[in-house]
């Protein structure tokens, strides 16, 4: 099964940080990253530019709005993520786990839905 494991950031927590400890927080995460891609666990991983450069658009009665930056302001905002493979939700919960950003905000664990069967579904 895959999993997205969905890393949300406080920026207050991240600059509470001592000296050099989100340097090693990362380097640590990068090298994990490495190895799990190494054992096949590890499907994609990306970071994402901070909310502020973000645009959401919405469409509503046949118009479309944009707006620039998050649409709602708030503590924590998605800064990355992780696709992982996964027996099930237990082994992706401890695959999460080995990451340290929980410390720094939040990490959700989701899993990714079969698109060959959706697509079936619809008949698409």
């Amino acid at each position: 099964m895959k999993f997205l494991v969905m890393i949300y950031n406080d920026d207050a927590l991240i600059e509470a940080l001592p000296d050099g400890e989100y340097a090693t927080m990362m380097r640590g995460c990068l090298q994990h990253a490495d190895r799990m891609r190494a054992d096949g666990k590890l499907m994609d991983s990306q970071m994402l530019a901070p909310p502020a450069q973000s645009v959401s658009l919405r469409t509503r009665s046949g118009r479309t709005t944009f707006l620039d930056g998050p649409f709602a302001e708030a503590k924590e905002y998605l800064g990355g993520f992780n696709l992982i493979e996964a027996a099930d939700m237990d082994e992706a919960l401890r695959i999460a786990q080995e990451f340290p950003w929980s410390r720094t905000g939040r990490i959700e664990v989701r899993p990714v839905l079969d698109f060959d069967a959706v697509r079936k579904h619809f008949d698409a």
